[in-house]
């Protein structure tokens, strides 16, 4: 069963927390990953891969560049798992 893009915001927000150890309620849908959660292209591949294991979604690395908000990453995964 397809996670609701909240479920899939809040499971985004766990990686994120795991990976930098920003708080999860800062992980907001208008937010964006370098300028606003100050996370680097490496954390971000890992994020990115975690979240493949997490959400069974391939994200393909020419996508990776477009996932500039956690709105853009939500959205993607909701929209392919």
């Amino acid at each position: 069963m397809a996670l609701s893009k909240d479920e899939v915001l809040a499971g985004l927000a766990e990686l994120v927390n795991e990976e930098t150890g920003l708080a999860t309620d800062s992980v907001q849908m208008d937010k964006s990953f370098s300028d606003d959660l100050d996370i680097d292209s490496i954390s971000m591949m890992t994020i990115v891969v975690n979240a493949e294991d997490k959400f069974g979604v391939k994200i393909p690395d020419e996508e990776v560049k477009n996932l500039v908000t956690v709105a853009d990453a939500v959205n993607y995964i909701a929209d392919n798992q």
